[in-house]
């Protein structure tokens, strides 16, 4: 079985669009290539056509976001972006200033979850 730090790091090689995929993804109330599908027409400018350059990419990565849930995977997808050198500020300033193609809300749910990180308890191992 993969952890779910493993797969965090795989999300986190995408950078903060695969942060953006996986909120789309666990926003859509879908599952498994219905919720790909849907996420990427949310996200991608032009709707699917613009996003399915990244299906088949993501798509091996869906198993293992319904395994552990976008909740768990997007907290270590923030973590795992943070310790690559990003900071709350520099994610958030580029999902508002580059993707300017997603909703509001999308935006603002995807601020609550950068906000809420909590860098002090992630480095004591304690549950975020």
């Amino acid at each position: 079985m993969v952890s779910i730090d493993k797969i965090s790091e795989k999300i986190a090689a995408f950078g903060i669009p695969g942060l953006i995929f996986l909120v789309a993804y666990g926003l859509t109330g879908l599952a498994g290539a219905a919720a790909i599908t849907a996420a990427l027409a949310a996200i991608g400018p032009g709707g699917i056509i613009g996003g399915i350059v990244s299906l088949f990419a993501i798509g091996l990565l869906s198993e293992e976001i319904a395994k552990y849930g976008f909740k768990a995977l997007s907290k270590g997808v923030v973590k795992a972006l943070i310790e690559k050198g990003e900071t709350k500020e520099s994610i958030i300033n580029t999902i508002n200033t580059k993707y300017k193609f997603i909703s509001k809300d999308l935006k603002l749910y995807i601020k609550d979850l950068v906000d809420s990180y909590d860098e002090k308890e992630s480095e004591n191992g304690e549950k975020q």
